[in-house]
């Protein structure tokens, strides 16, 4: 795989679990071919294996396995109130796959899962099909990569691809897809389609090199985002998280700068802005994960079961970074999580 410059070969993916009602299924051989040293490993249910007890998630980060499993209702879920919706009424997510390549210091899913492997969910026709029963009732703004990053992985499982091509016969349907990749390779064959969004998360440098292990540094992704831009895709940029840290001004300020002279802005269809926010109690299980971590162990506050920097922290930071933003991008396109969300 070939998705800025990491590999999914041994030691990751070593073994790969297969569920015994997925195991003929014809994404299961697919994805299988793609790991011909990898150990087979038949199981009744992908739990049996994903929610064992006592695992340590950060040592399972560094030889993560693959899980592939068969997908259960619901099979979309409403979106959360901690995510931002972009003005569209109905707004839901998806996950086809469960944990994410990438490692990712603030990242809530060492919160939400038990384990660190990745379950791959193989009958992408029964999400379909639940969207489908939605679009019956109204248009649908559907998130595809908010617990993976699918375009990391898209050499490898195709999703991208398959979520791409029922997009594109679904013109009440609108898909965003959330990446850190640099991935543009899975891209180059895609024809760009109004309803389908790119969207990128964006970190500055020392935030991405010594907090999002394995992501590709921030001149790779935009490197992907001009050619993606060039090729006529919809691109948004995400500024969310932030990262409240020392000299988070002269970061920010200096990483906004970069990203605008090297794009185009009247190009991007819009921004999103947020400060690091975390359900409670996935934050419990982070701080138990990662003891050492500066970003986890911070003095959060917590409103309502969420946990962020408080109201003057985070005005501040996001006042700063959208009186920067409005530089280059119109304020109708500037999207802000707040913490009335």
């Amino acid at each position: 795989m070939n998705n800025s410059g990491k590999n999914l070969y041994n030691p990751y993916f070593s073994h790969i679990y297969i569920e015994n009602d997925v195991k003929t299924h014809p994404k299961t051989r697919e994805i299988l071919s793609q790991f011909p040293n990898a150990r087979h490993i038949f199981i009744n249910h992908y739990k049996d294996i994903f929610n064992r007890g006592h695992q340590n998630y950060s040592l399972q980060k560094t030889t993560p396995n693959l899980i592939l499993a068969q997908k259960k209702q619901p099979y979309v879920y409403e979106g959360a109130p901690v995510c931002q919706d972009f003005g569209n009424q109905h707004f839901y997510y998806s996950s086809s796959v469960m944990n994410c390549y990438y490692d990712c210091e603030y990242c809530y899913l060492q919160g939400m899962y038990p384990s660190a492997n990745l379950v791959i969910f193989v009958n992408l026709e029964d999400i379909f099909n639940e969207v489908e029963n939605l679009l019956k009732s109204y248009p649908v703004y559907l998130c595809i990569s908010y617990d993976t990053d699918l375009l990391a992985l898209e050499n490898k499982l195709g999703y991208v691809k398959e979520w791409h091509k029922f997009v594109g016969t679904h013109p009440d349907l609108t898909i965003e897809l959330r990446t850190k990749s640099a991935n543009y390779h899975a891209l180059n064959n895609l024809e760009p389609l109004n309803n389908f969004i790119l969207a990128w998360t964006l970190t500055p440098d020392s935030i991405q090199k010594n907090c999002e292990h394995h992501t590709p540094a921030l001149d790779e992704r935009l490197k992907c985002i001009k050619q993606a831009m060039a090729k006529g895709f919809s691109v948004r940029l995400c500024f969310d998280p932030m990262i409240y840290q020392k000299h988070w001004k002269l970061l920010y300020e200096d990483m906004i700068n970069t990203v605008f002279s090297g794009i185009s802005a009247d190009k991007i269809k819009d921004v999103s802005l947020g400060v690091f926010r975390v359900s409670h109690e996935y934050m419990k299980q982070m701080r138990k994960q990662r003891p050492n971590s500066i970003i986890i162990q911070y003095p959060y506050e917590n409103d309502n079961g969420v946990c962020h920097y408080g109201k003057q922290v985070s005005q501040e930071m996001i006042s700063y970074t959208y009186n920067l933003v409005k530089g280059f991008i119109p304020e109708k396109n500037i999207y802000v999580w707040k913490e009335t969300q």
